[in-house]
């Protein structure tokens, strides 16, 4: 069974980093999104441009993540669906996703939207920091680490 890392990549700012954790521990990653976006020229590196609209590159990430797979997403009904299927995810702040958290992350969203759907005027997320882009780095590490160490021999 061959690893695989999964970035939702619409404006995600720490591709870069994904990739080298990846590539450091052997991973297939798929970097998916709704339009072209450079990506290094490797052969474990595959490129998926979805069609443009709602959750589409999250279906295609959804559809394929399984046991031992990692998903770099802010995306939290995402996170959910991998975490459901067995998979780990990872917001590019470091934040990772867990079974204890993930349906009060849900609730939260739901009622921002509320909110937001009433006209209310929410706050939105804290500005990228590179304290961030380290917490990313260390989380997804381990959580490589963690799924590798998991994974059938």
């Amino acid at each position: 069974m061959v690893a695989t890392l999964f970035i939702d990549a619409d404006a995600c700012p720490v591709k870069d980093e994904a990739y080298k954790v990846a590539a450091r521990h052997g991973y297939k990653t798929f970097v998916v999104s709704n339009s072209w976006i450079r990506v290094p020229a490797t052969p474990v590196i595959e490129q998926i441009v979805v069609d443009a609209g709602p959750d589409v590159a999250d279906d295609w990430i959804a559809e394929r993540c399984g046991p031992g797979d990692v998903v770099v997403t802010n995306d939290i009904p995402l996170a959910d669906r991998v975490l459901k299927a067995g998979g780990a995810a990872v917001a590019p702040n470091g934040r990772v996703f867990s079974h204890d958290m993930i349906g009060s992350a849900l609730a939260s969203r739901s009622i921002g939207e509320h909110l937001r759907s009433m006209g209310e005027v929410t706050k939105g997320p804290a500005a990228f920091a590179n304290a961030d882009r380290s917490r990313f780095l260390q989380a997804l590490d381990q959580l490589v680490v963690k799924a590798k160490r998991a994974a059938p021999r």
